[in-house]
C-alpha cells in the first residue's frame, strides 16, 4: 500500500511538473519576439503596391510572407506628432504633440536646453517657446509596459516624440540597441529607424549616383516636368533602393540568429512621402504609408482594412499577451485583443515649423473629408526647411513667373471650408466634390463622423499654443520630477527596497551597484521600477525618476 502511494504521488508530481511545463510553454507563445522596420517619408510608391519604379528584392520578399495593408494612415503627415502617436497609441491633439516641432532635444536622451526667445507664434500671434510636450499624467510610452512583461525592448534610435523619452521606456536606445544584447531566451521587441528615405536625403545624397532613371520616373500631375523634378523624383526612388539594402541586412542578422521563423516583422514609414505636396499634408499623399506584417502563422496577401497608426501600440501589447490600458483610443488590429474593423481613421495637422493652421479630416476606404478652419491660409506652407528640395525651389518660381499650369497652381490658392474627395478615383486629390450635389449624402455622413470624432476627442490644437506651453509649464518653465524615495525593510534574504516619487504619472529607474561613488548618465542601463524588491547588504542603489514633459530627477544613492 505503501509503495502504491509513493507511485500514485509520482505520477501526481510528473503531471503537475507536465501542466507547469504547458503553462510555461503556453506563456512564451504569449510573448513573440517584434522587430519593427521603420523608414521616413515615403508613401506607398513600392512594387507590392503596384509601382515598379524602385528595385526593392528585399523588401519584395518580406511582402510575399507577409499581409500587406492597402489603407494604413499615420494621423499627421510629419514624423515628430506621428510618433507621438506610434509610442503612445494615443491622438497628438489628445496628448498636446500635434505642433512640428516641440523642442530641440527630441532624438534621445540627454540635457534640455530651451530658449525663451523665438520668432515663431501661434494662431493669435503669441510667441512659442521651444518645450517639451506635457502629455497626461496616467500616459506612459507602450514598451514600458512591455519591459515590465519581460521584454527586452531597444531602439535604434530615433525618438522625436515631442517629449525626451524617459529612461524606463527602452532598455537601450542608442546606436549600439540590438536584440542581440538581450539575456539568453529573452523576447525581444526591437526598433530600428532608418532615414534614408527621409525628406533631407533629396539634397544631401545629390553626390550619389541615382539608380533609377529620372527619364522614366512617374510624375504626379501636380509636379512641374523639368529636369530638376525629375532628378528629385529620381532620387527618391533610389533612396529607396538604399533604403532596401539596409533592410536586407537587418532581415539576414535575424537569419543568422536563427529567429526569423519566430518574429513578427513591421515594416512602415512614419508618413508620407517628402516630395513638395506629399509630407505636411492631411491628404493621402502625407498620410498614407507602405505597411506590412510578417506574423508567425504564415498569413499572406494583401487587405483593404483600415488602420491608424493609433492602432500600433495596442496591436504590439495585444501580440505580446499583455494588457492594453483603458485610456490607449487606438484599436488592435491583429492578435489576442483583435477588435472589429475600423470604418473611419481621423487625420490632424496643426502647426508645421515656423507655419500655423489648423485642419481635421476623416477617411474611409472610398473618400476623403477635411474640414478647414482656416480656409483662408493656402495649402501650401512656406516651410523654410522644404525649399531646400531643389524642386520646391523651382516651384517657387515657376509660380511667380505664372508657368504653373491650373493643377500644379491649385497648392498656392487659398483653400476651402471644407473639402471631399473620392481618392480611390481622385488618388491626387484635384476635384473638390463637397458642394456636388450628387454627393451631398456623402459629405453629410463625412462631415458628421469627424464632428463627432471632434466632439468626443480632446482636441488642445484648439487652444492658442503658447496658452498650451503655458499650461504644460507653468509660468514658461518646465517642472521637474521629484526625486525619489527609497525605503528599506530588513529581511532574511537582505533589504526589501520600495520606491516612491510625489510626482504623479512618474515612472521610476534604478539601477543596483557595487561602487558607492558610480558616475552614471542615461545610458548606464537603468531598470524599471515595478515592484519592490531586494537588495545584498552592501550594494548600493541608484534612483532617478521622471514624468513625460518634466525635467528628470536628480539620481539619488542609497548604500545599503
Amino acid at each position: 500500500m505503501k509503495h502504491l502511494l509513493i507511485v500514485l504521488l509520482g505520477f501526481l508530481c510528473l503531471s503537475c511538473n507536465s501542466q507547469v511545463r504547458k503553462k510555461e510553454i503556453a506563456t512564451k507563445k504569449q510573448q513573440p519576439n517584434i522587430l519593427w522596420i521603420v523608414c521616413e517619408d515615403i508613401s506607398p510608391t513600392l512594387s507590392f503596391y503596384g509601382d515598379h519604379t524602385a528595385k526593392t528584392p528585399n523588401l519584395d520578399a518580406l511582402a510575399k510572407e507577409s499581409m500587406v495593408y492597402e489603407n494604413a494612415y499615420s494621423v499627421v503627415g510629419v514624423c515628430a506628432p506621428s510618433r507621438s502617436s506610434i509610442v503612445t497609441g494615443m491622438y497628438p491633439t489628445s496628448l498636446g504633440t500635434m505642433h512640428m516641432r516641440t523642442g530641440k532635444d527630441i532624438q534621445s536622451w540627454g540635457t534640455r536646453n530651451y530658449d525663451k526667445e523665438t520668432d515663431i507664434v501661434d494662431i493669435e500671434g503669441n510667441p512659442i517657446i521651444e518645450y517639451a510636450a506635457v502629455i497626461p499624467e496616467y500616459v506612459k510610452a507602450f514598451p514600458e509596459y512591455l519591459r515590465k512583461a519581460g521584454y527586452f525592448t531597444t531602439n535604434h534610435k530615433k525618438t522625436d516624440y515631442q517629449f525626451a523619452v524617459p529612461v524606463t521606456v527602452w532598455d537601450q536606445n542608442s546606436d549600439e540597441s540590438h536584440w542581440r544584447n538581450r539575456a539568453k531566451g529573452q523576447p525581444f521587441f526591437s526598433v530600428f529607424n532608418f532615414d534614408v528615405t527621409h525628406e533631407s536625403k533629396i539634397w544631401k545624397n545629390s553626390n550619389l549616383p541615382l539608380t533609377v532613371n529620372p527619364d522614366s520616373v512617374p510624375l504626379p500631375p501636380y509636379f512641374q516636368d523639368t529636369k530638376t523634378s525629375r532628378t528629385d523624383v529620381a532620387r527618391n526612388y533610389s533612396n529607396i533602393e538604399l533604403l532596401d539594402k539596409q533592410v536586407g541586412k537587418l532581415i539576414g542578422q535575424l537569419k543568422e540568429d536563427g529567429l526569423y521563423d519566430n518574429t513578427i516583422i513591421f515594416f512602415y514609414s512614419d508618413h508620407g512621402g517628402p516630395l513638395p505636396r506629399q509630407k505636411r499634408d492631411i491628404h493621402k499623399s502625407g498620410l498614407h504609408v507602405p505597411f506590412m506584417v510578417k506574423d508567425l502563422k504564415g498569413t499572406k496577401g494583401h487587405t483593404d482594412r483600415l488602420i491608424s497608426f493609433v492602432d500600433l501600440a495596442p496591436t504590439v501589447l495585444s501580440l505580446a499577451g499583455v494588457d492594453i490600458p483603458e485610456y490607449i483610443q487606438g484599436k488592435a488590429f491583429m492578435g489576442e485583443k483583435d477588435t472589429k474593423p475600423r470604418d473611419y481613421v481621423f487625420g490632424t495637422s496643426d502647426r508645421f515649423d515656423e507655419i500655423t493652421d489648423r485642419s481635421r479630416a476623416v477617411y474611409d476606404k472610398q473618400y476623403l473629408y477635411v474640414i478647414n478652419d482656416f480656409p483662408e491660409k493656402m495649402w501650401y506652407k512656406d516651410v523654410s526647411y522644404r525649399l531646400q528640395v531643389p524642386m520646391m525651389e523651382e516651384m517657387i518660381q515657376l509660380r511667380n513667373q505664372n508657368k504653373l499650369n491650373d493643377v500644379q497652381s491649385t497648392w498656392f490658392k487659398t483653400k476651402e471650408a471644407d473639402e471631399l474627395f473620392d481618392i480611390k478615383k481622385d488618388p491626387h486629390r484635384l476635384h473638390n466634390l463637397a458642394n456636388n450635389p450628387e454627393f451631398a449624402k456623402i459629405r453629410k455622413r463625412m462631415r458628421a463622423t469627424l464632428l463627432e470624432f471632434r466632439d468626443t476627442h480632446i482636441d488642445y490644437g484648439m487652444m492658442p499654443e503658447a496658452q498650451l506651453i503655458n499650461q504644460m509649464w507653468p509660468n514658461f518653465e518646465q517642472p521637474t520630477t521629484d526625486v525619489v524615495t527609497l525605503s528599506a525593510v530588513e529581511t532574511s534574504k537582505g533589504d526589501k527596497i520600495t520606491l516612491s516619487t510625489k510626482t504623479n504619472g512618474a515612472s521610476i529607474a534604478y539601477i543596483i551597484s557595487d561602487n558607492p561613488n558610480e558616475t552614471l548618465d542615461f545610458n548606464s542601463g537603468w531598470k524599471l521600477y515595478t515592484k519592490p524588491f531586494s537588495v545584498e547588504k552592501g550594494k548600493t542603489v541608484y534612483t532617478m525618476a521622471q514624468r513625460i514633459g518634466y525635467k528628470e530627477s536628480e539620481i539619488t544613492s542609497q548604500k545599503i
